[in-house]
């Protein structure tokens, strides 16, 4: 019924880690995401299949919360917004409404957030026009190369951190 074994080699601990260390080390990822959707989020999967008619397609993240009981759909997108990336999102929102949301549950309407890197508010507000679920297109920030470039890579953090604990 369980899996056996789990693989988190992704994790890339050193040998002799401690239970505390592999907790933090599976926690610290997921904590971080969950604590800037904000209260009530709760993952439940990447690249999530869904199957309509003969064809295949992947949600990028899917959520569920707690407080509204509503799926959330992330959609991911590096570049800018744009009516089709919309349009997909809505897509997705139909197709879990249809294959997750349970109603006698009192799940409510799928949510979708497109989560993109730029965003032009007039092409977004046109495209949310049409929108048939509740949906938003916001942008994420990250550093510049030049920022990120003079900072300590997460190796160089832990291992100092390691050598602080000794």
């Amino acid at each position: 019924i369980v899996k056996d074994p789990y693989r988190l080699d992704f994790l890339g601990l050193d040998e002799g880690y401690t239970e505390r260390q592999l907790e933090d080390a599976l926690t610290t990822r997921i904590t971080a995401l969950l604590t800037e959707l904000g209260p009530g989020f709760s993952f439940v999967g990447r690249q999530v299949p869904l199957r309509v008619g003969g064809t295949d397609f992947y949600l990028d993240l899917l959520f569920y919360h707690l407080h509204l009981r509503r799926f959330v759909v992330i959609e991911l997108k590096t570049g800018p917004a744009t009516p089709e990336a919309i349009g997909k999102l809505g897509f997705y929102l139909r197709v879990v409404d249809d294959q997750h949301r349970r109603r006698d549950h009192g799940d409510g309407p799928t949510i979708g957030i497109l989560l993109t890197g730029s965003r032009d508010d007039v092409v977004v507000e046109y495209a949310l026009q049409s929108a048939s679920g509740p949906m938003a297109a916001v942008t994420y920030l990250a550093l510049p190369p030049e920022i990120r470039q003079a900072l300590p890579s997460p190796g160089f953090l832990s291992a100092a951190l390691t050598s602080a604990d000794s």
